[in-house]
């Protein structure tokens, strides 16, 4: 699901019919498989939003903390 989402996020023209493969084999059935990338498509098209009309953090975030990469 995280490699689906990611793929997604990153490199959507790059996505085919096989990159639901790995979802289907995990159990996620075509339901869920919507699920999951509506939800990465909005949070996609939220921060691109965002970040095109110069929205900040609150105060009370750390930008370090968020832009950092996961270990």
């Amino acid at each position: 699901m995280l490699a689906y989402a990611d793929k997604l996020t990153r490199e959507p023209w790059s996505m085919t019919a096989d990159d639901l493969e790995p979802m289907r084999r995990a159990g996620f059935d075509d339901r869920a498989i919507l699920d999951v990338n509506q939800i990465a498509a909005y949070f996609a098209f939220v921060n691109r939003l965002a970040d095109g009309l110069g929205v900040e953090l609150e105060g009370y975030w750390d930008p370090e903390e968020i832009l950092s990469p996961l270990p």
